[in-house]
């Protein structure tokens, strides 16, 4: 098994945004309660933590935290939208729409013209606002990274798509709250199959994902298989989505549309998905999405690999004891992989 080890939880945790090479720390929501239940709180308090991470308690918490209307005199304040990380100008809602913390976490926005896509057919784009890490399935690769944030067996959960993509590639997409919680697809192709699979709803903070082992494989989450070597496909073999819930995400909308949010449908298999538009929505809080693809099919952006071993950045991801993995910060229909 690869070593996998990780900072202090008291060190700084950092990425790089995409668009600047800049190297940015993260002000990680909670950090300190989060430390407590997923180090001696998990040991010296089982069911406290069982009662943390269980979907009443998110439930619960998500209503308290995004469902109260904001006080009056927040209503259309754009100073603290612009504090919850909201660009107003990208907005579809005028601001004093967004009159609760949901309604600001579910925002939709102008994604064809603030989030441009390259018009390459052979491009994966990412599906989300996001902050990144990529790795490798296969031993002997220098992106190989194994059984610690998931356990393809269990992540999957169906024999026949475990085999397929074994020994393959995948991409982490970790959403913190503010970002905009809509999912894209990152591909074209027919849907084969669409699944949940029950679990716990476990904090994405990096603390507790480096506490946990295969914390994704865990949680709650929905998968959809594409297959994208039809006509008018990507052309990158079959692609696993894996949405996974986290604390305070009640659950994921299915609401795929083609043009603009107009005309949401379910997504079941046989329905074709054209690439970069809304597939899902993420209820408020942090959650991740996970791509899957199957060996040999696809090939990272430079830059993101590049980013991945950082030396001047401060990670809690670390691979082995002196290597950090460090995430890339992106948007939302950005390129990420292309086609081999």
């Amino acid at each position: 098994m690869t070593a996998f080890s990780f900072f202090s939880a008291e060190d700084p945790h950092q990425y790089v945004v995409r668009q600047s090479g800049q190297v940015m720390t993260e002000t990680l929501f909670g950090d300190r309660v989060v430390r407590f239940l997923y180090s001696r709180g998990r040991e010296n308090a089982p069911t406290l933590f069982k009662l943390f991470t269980g979907a009443r308690f998110s439930h619960w918490i998500g209503a308290l935290n995004f469902d109260l209307p904001l006080a009056p005199r927040l209503l259309g304040h754009r100073g603290f939208l612009h504090s919850c990380g909201v660009e107003l100008e990208e907005c579809l809602d005028p601001p004093e729409a967004l009159d609760t913390p949901r309604k600001i976490f579910e925002r939709k926005i102008r994604y064809e013209s603030c989030r441009p896509m390259t018009s390459d057919p052979d491009a994966v784009v990412s599906p989300a606002d996001a902050r990144v890490l990529i790795g490798e399935l296969h031993s002997g690769s220098r992106l190989f990274i194994k059984d610690k944030f998931f356990s393809l067996d269990e992540l999957l959960g169906k024999e026949p798509w475990i085999e397929s993509f074994r020994g393959g590639d995948f991409a982490i997409f970790r959403l913190t709250p503010e970002k905009y919680h809509y999912n894209h697809t990152p591909v074209a192709g027919v849907v084969v199959d669409c699944y949940e699979i029950s679990g716990a709803f476990h904090s994405c903070n990096p603390s507790a994902v480096v506490e946990l082992v295969t914390p994704y494989s865990k949680n709650r989450r929905m998968v959809t298989i594409l297959d994208t070597d039809v006509p008018g496909g990507t052309g990158v073999g079959k692609v696993a989505m894996i949405e996974v819930v986290a604390l305070m995400i009640g659950q994921v909308v299915q609401c795929y549309s083609s043009r603009s949010y107009d005309d949401p449908c379910p997504v079941e298999p046989g329905l074709f998905v054209e690439k970069g538009v809304p597939k899902s929505l993420y209820r408020p809080g942090s959650s991740t999405d996970i791509l899957v693809f199957q060996p040999h099919r696809i090939r990272f952006e430079d830059d993101l690999v590049a980013n991945l071993y950082r030396r001047d950045a401060s990670s809690r991801f670390t691979l082995g004891f002196d290597h950090a993995l460090v995430e890339t910060e992106l948007r939302v229909r950005s390129t990420i992989a292309r086609s081999l």
